[in-house]
């Protein structure tokens, strides 16, 4: 019966979990640029039941029973860093990525890398992000645009008509051989991995990635874990009347 409240318990620590998970997702379902989180489970190690009831002449024998598992636990969480849809902006300075890879901006000296494409220009001329981290060139550059004229190409190549003057930056988009080395930082930026120059991409003006969520799993799955949650506790709560039933009546035959 202990065992079965250990059972009960992994289960509705693990349901918390993931409602949290599911309510992240939910409540960035427009952050654009943004890429869902999933956890992944795992049992916790199964107990082997065993008896010692059979006899071999006058001794008493081991026979096993089967194994009994006592619940689930976390193992990890996945980020599901399928494409978004793109949605067409009038704003110049908007940029999606189609495909792989992700822009890569400039925080405090720092580098971090993010699907989320909504820049702007600052009072000093730089492209930014809505956080105020700088969009970088290939070369390690911030992106200098002033009041010209934009222009992305597919491959990424970025031009800034002055009227008199042209200057082409390449943006450094990047990718990583294995997303699960990245490290969400919040305000949609992750750091880590080694990034590598991003092949299979095209880079989109006037238009944002919307975030891959899907509303309507989203709160089918909310509502199939609460229910599940609730099962949990009901047990728990079931466990606990009898074993305070069992308690009761040990004290009155003693």
């Amino acid at each position: 019966m202990i065992r079965a409240l250990y059972t009960s318990l992994s289960g509705m620590i693990s349901k918390e979990a993931r409602m949290n998970s599911i309510s992240n997702n939910l409540a960035n379902a427009n952050t654009v640029g943004y890429k869902s989180d999933d956890l992944i489970l795992k049992s916790f190690d199964q107990v082997l039941l065993e008896n010692r009831g059979k006899k071999n002449g006058e001794a008493h024998v081991r026979n096993e029973l089967g194994g009994l598992s006592l619940g689930v636990e976390l193992d990890e969480t996945y980020t599901d860093y399928n494409q978004g849809t793109l949605e067409s902006t009038d704003s110049q300075t908007d940029l999606a990525i189609l495909g792989d890879g992700f822009f890569t901006v400039e925080r405090n000296g720092n580098k971090f890398y993010t699907r989320d494409g909504n820049f702007s220009v600052d009072p000093q001329g730089y492209m930014v992000n809505s956080k105020g981290d700088y969009l970088l060139g290939n070369n390690g550059n911030r992106i200098y645009v002033a009041n010209g004229k934009i222009d992305v190409k597919d491959n990424g190549v970025l031009t800034v008509d002055n009227g008199n003057t042209k200057v082409a930056y390449n943006l450094d988009v990047v990718d990583f051989a294995d997303k699960n080395t990245l490290v969400r930082n919040g305000d949609n930026l992750y750091s880590g991995g080694n990034p590598t120059a991003a092949t299979k991409f095209n880079v989109k003006q006037r238009a944002l990635e919307k975030s891959n969520v899907n509303v309507v799993n989203g709160m089918i799955e909310m509502m199939s874990v609460y229910r599940e949650f609730e099962t949990n506790q009901k047990v728990i709560q079931t466990l606990d009347e009898t074993l305070g039933k069992s308690v009761n009546q040990l004290g009155s035959v003693r």
